[in-house]
Order: C-alpha cells, then structure tokens, then sequence
C-alpha cells in the first residue's frame, strides 16, 4: 500500500490512497475505524480480522494516534486496497483518533475496532443483517464480547462478577437502554462492537475528546437520544485483555461523564434510580480491587454497604485486592 501525507490544519497528517476522505460518491457499505498508538506487533491481528470480514464492501481505516514505533510501515504493507493510513502528528487520545476516522470516512456506516481486538469473520454482516430487518428508528447495532488474555484469577473474577451483576434490564432500544446504560445495568464494550449510521455520529459530534474513560457509552447516550441500537446477542468481537486504567482515572471521567449527562441522570434519580450511588459503587471497586481499602471508603456511606447486593459486590472486590497486596495480579 502506498501513501502520501497531506495536514489538516488541526494537528493530524492524513495519509490516504483512493478516494478523498468524507467523500460519498460510490463510498462503501462500512468504513472500519481502527485507532492506534505504539502497537504494530499486535495491529496486524484487528486489520486482518477487519479485512476478513464476509461483508467485503468495506473500507479500513488505521489512524495513528502519533506512535513512535513501526506502525507506518506495518499498515504500508499491507497489500489491500480497502485500506488507508491516516496519522496524527502527536498522541491525542483515542477519542481524537476516532473522530479523525469518522472525519475521513466515508461509508453509510462506521464501525469501530481497538487495535488490541478482534472481530470474528461473521460480526459486520450479522449487525447488519439485522438493522437491514428494522425500520429507519435503527441507527446502529451492537454484539457481544468474548475476553481473553485475563489470569485464571481474572477468568474467576469474570465468571463471579457475571453472576453478581446479571441483569434483566432491555439490551436494545433507545430512551430504555440508554437508561440502562448510565445506571450500569447494561455493559457494551463500543470501542470494537459498535455499528452505526455515519451521519448519526456526524450529527452527535463524535466522541468526546475530554474523556478517555466512558467516551464511548457518552458516545452511545447521544446516538440513543436520536435512534435506537440493536443487540446482536453474540460474542463477535473479541478483547485481548492488556491492563486498566488507574482508579484516580476513574474518578474524573466518571464526574466528567455524569455531568456531560445530568439531565438523564436527574431525570433517572427522581424517578427514584440512585446513578450517581451506583457510579460511585463503581468507583469503590476500582480502588478494592487494587488492594486500596482507605481511599475506596471515602466514596462509600451506610445506605450503599446495608444494601444486600452491594455486600456481595464488596466482598467480591475485597477479595481481589487482598489478593493484589498478597503479590497476586488482578
């Protein structure tokens, strides 16, 4: 694949073949949005799956958040038309990094990929089958994930965590999901399992380029208030599990989320839904599970511990930082 630079003024170098970024004529079904940053050994695995995909009217766009390593000449490399290089002339963020791929697509949807993940041959075809079955009220789908890369203690943690947390809210919609999503009833991971209509994201502003937590379900709450999101029960992306964030990381774009979305959160919480208790649950076991009991206390209060579920939850978590303080991994 060749390519050629071209600066678009606000800090990023696309490097492209083929059409001209944002063009519509003829464009393809898909436009594939991989960013990246410092991962050529592992990005060829997200490319390839993107590439072997069984909807082939696609396009594949790698945007380098302003890595150091070879990713250039990886993604050079590779000899298929279908994909196009683009790069940002410092690291910005994957929030920065999405948007500079919705900016240069050009297909009637856009469908994001971690470069740390995967996609099984089947998940665009599948998504689309569906929304191709609803009503124009469909904007967009998402599937399920499959994990790997996690400890055996991780793949326990997964398992307990799955059966504390299971629950019966909708897993499609819209007002109805989006509130299962903010009060954490409903998880979807869609940085590599999102689908959905390119004028849609257009419309919304794209991601949120203050936050490098949650910016995707921020992302999702807002394509919800204009169209609805179908669920494709099926684990069709997989996550290589490479780490967590910190706890402290948590905290802030936890407030920034909330606040980007206190008119739902207000309207949930007098409807008597406590989101800002159940995001500070969250909270809690980020810090219990780094084995950081003092500073998870501070977020906590007697009507979150005298809570059945959350006991359990508690414990579960405690469990997990004891083990990190007895030199374990998480």
């Amino acid at each position: 694949m060749s390519a050629t630079g071209e600066s678009t003024g606000d800090g990023s170098v696309i490097s492209t073949t083929g059409e001209s970024p944002g063009s519509t004529t003829d464009g393809p079904r898909v436009s594939v949005i991989i960013p990246t940053y410092n991962r050529d050994e592992i990005l060829p695995r997200a490319v390839d799956s993107a590439l072997a995909q069984t909807v082939a009217d696609i396009e594949v766009l790698v945007v380098d958040d302003g890595s150091s390593d070879g990713t250039q000449a990886v993604v050079e490399a590779i000899e298929d038309s279908r994909v196009r290089y683009l790069a940002h002339d410092t690291n910005r963020g994957v929030s920065a990094a999405r948007n500079t791929g919705i900016t240069a697509a050009s297909g009637e949807y856009v469908a994001f990929l971690d470069s740390d993940d995967e996609w099984l041959p089947r998940k665009l075809d599948r998504q689309l089958s569906v929304l191709d079955s609803r009503d124009e009220r469909w904007v967009g789908a998402y599937c399920d994930i499959a994990s790997t890369g996690l400890s055996m203690a991780g793949r326990v943690a997964a398992a307990v965590s799955e059966t504390l947390f299971r629950s019966s809210a909708p897993r499609e919609g819209g007002r109805e999901l989006a509130e299962a999503l903010l009060s954490m009833q409903v998880f979807m991971g869609p940085g590599s399992t999102l689908l959905v209509d390119r004028d849609v994201v257009t419309s919304t502003g794209g991601f949120d380029e203050g936050l490098s937590i949650y910016e995707d379900w921020d992302l999702v709450l807002r394509v919800l208030s204009v169209g609805n999101l179908a669920y494709v029960g099926e684990p069709l992306a997989v996550t290589h599990f490479t780490g967590d964030a910190p706890a402290e990381a948590y905290v802030e774009n936890d407030r920034r989320y909330l606040e980007r979305n206190a008119g739902l959160v207000d309207d949930l919480e007098r409807r008597g839904i406590p989101v800002r208790q159940v995001h500070r649950m969250g909270l809690v076991g980020h810090f219990l599970s780094e084995g950081r009991f003092a500073d998870a206390a501070a977020f906590l209060d007697a009507s979150m511990i005298l809570r059945p579920k959350n006991a359990a939850r508690l414990a579960f978590w405690s469990v997990l930082g004891l083990r990190v303080l007895a030199g374990g991994t998480r």
